[in-house]
């Protein structure tokens, strides 16, 4: 079985890309802190690469940006591919089927104009009106 969860937090923002099918990719990488910390004090983390297809990479680059905080579901995937000089080269990455956004680009107050679009919480709530009782099926 082939099964990662993750917790962590963008270094930077994502990139989207195309592939000559027109399927949408986008990469980023996880910062994962480590459960212990160093002979120093200090937390350690992992440096992992992700990738993400379809729409939920359309999603993944609309919504998140360096330091959003997400959660992921996927799998490891080693590949190996040649550089332009000829060396082999290994890459190991996550390739993620399922990803949670825990804090994206509306809820740390700016959105892609500087302008902040989230809504105090009790104007949210002024707009829900009253339900009678009597009305509810249970």
């Amino acid at each position: 079985m082939n099964k990662v969860f993750l917790i962590g937090n963008l270094t930077k923002d994502p990139e989207l890309s195309t592939t000559t099918n027109g399927v949408s990719l986008c990469k980023f990488t996880l910062a994962v802190p480590r459960k212990y910390t160093s002979s120093n004090g200090e937390r350690e983390a992992d440096f992992l690469p992700v990738v993400v297809w379809r729409g939920l990479a359309d999603n993944c680059y609309k919504f998140l940006k360096k330091g959003s905080k997400i959660s992921l579901s996927g799998a490891i995937q080693t590949r190996v591919y040649d550089t332009p000089d000829g060396n082999r080269r290994y890459m190991t990455e996550i390739v993620a089927d399922d990803v949670e956004f825990i804090s994206t680009k509306s809820t740390t107050g700016d959105d892609e104009d500087g302008e902040s679009e989230k809504k105090p919480d009790s104007e949210v709530v002024n707009k829900f009106e009253p339900i009678d009782d009597d009305n509810l099926p249970f």
